[in-house]
C-alpha cells in the first residue's frame, strides 16, 4: 500500500492529478446522489481535496457543474478543499471560480491554513465556508505553546470572519477537548474513525441513528 505522501506528489508531478480529481469528484456525486436515497445517509456532505493545478485547468469550473448535473446531486452536498498554494498565483481566476461554483451551492474549505503562504488580504475575498486547523498544529497543540497560539489564533481569525472551523489530525480526546474549549467543535482524525469502504462507513451511521 502507497500512502497519500507518496502518492500524491507523484500524481501532481506527472500531471495525472487532474485526471485522478476529476474521478474523485465524480465518484463523490454519485455517492452523494445515491445517499439521497438513503434517510440514514441523506444529510451528509462530503468534501474532496482539490489540487492547485487541477483547480487552475480553463475547463474545471464547466466539468464540476456538468458532473453535478448529470449526477443528479444536490450541490450543497459537495464541499471543495482548496490549498493555500492557489492564493500565491492567479488570485483573481480562483476568486472567480469559486464564486461561480459557490452560486450554485457548492460549498469551499481552505486546507492546511496556516502552513502555506496566504495573504490575510485576499482571505477575507475569498468565498469560504471553514477553515481547518492543519494537523501539525493539532499534534502537540497540549505540549507545545507555540502550537496552542496558532490554533486559538486560527480559531479566532476563522470567529471573526464568520467561517466555520475544523481541526485535522485529531487523535485524542484530550486534543478534542483543548479544541473546544478554543471553540473550535467540529473535528477530524483518528479519534473518530479510520479510513474505511463505504460499506462500513453505511453501516456505523445507520447504527448510531438507530441507537
Amino acid at each position: 500500500i502507497v500512502g497519500p505522501a507518496v502518492f500524491v506528489p507523484i500524481a501532481e508531478a506527472s500531471g495525472l492529478i487532474v485526471q485522478l480529481g476529476s474521478w474523485v469528484i465524480r465518484s463523490a456525486c454519485q455517492q452523494l446522489a445515491e445517499w439521497a436515497a438513503n434517510p440514514d445517509m441523506a444529510h451528509l456532505t462530503m468534501a474532496v481535496n482539490v489540487s492547485a493545478r487541477q483547480f487552475r485547468q480553463q475547463d474545471f469550473v464547466a466539468e464540476t457543474l456538468a458532473t453535478i448535473k448529470e449526477t443528479g446531486v444536490r450541490a450543497e452536498r459537495l464541499k471543495l478543499e482548496l490549498t493555500e498554494t492557489l492564493l500565491i498565483e492567479n488570485v483573481e481566476d480562483t476568486i472567480e471560480k469559486m464564486h461561480q461554483l459557490k452560486q450554485v451551492g457548492i460549498g469551499f474549505a481552505l486546507d492546511d491554513f496556516g502552513t502555506g503562504y496566504s495573504s490575510l488580504s485576499y482571505l477575507k475575498l475569498l468565498p469560504l465556508d471553514q477553515l481547518k486547523i492543519d494537523r501539525s498544529f493539532v499534534r502537540d497543540v497540549l505540549v507545545d505553546p507555540n502550537d496552542a497560539s496558532i490554533a486559538r489564533s486560527i480559531v479566532a481569525l476563522a470567529q471573526a470572519l464568520g467561517l466555520a472551523i475544523i481541526a485535522e489530525g485529531v487523535e485524542t480526546e484530550a486534543q478534542r477537548t483543548f479544541l473546544a474549549d478554543l471553540g473550535c467543535e467540529c473535528c477530524q482524525g483518528y479519534l473518530f474513525g479510520r479510513p474505511m469502504n463505504v460499506e462500513l462507513l453505511e453501516t456505523m451511521i445507520s447504527g448510531t441513528q438507530s441507537a
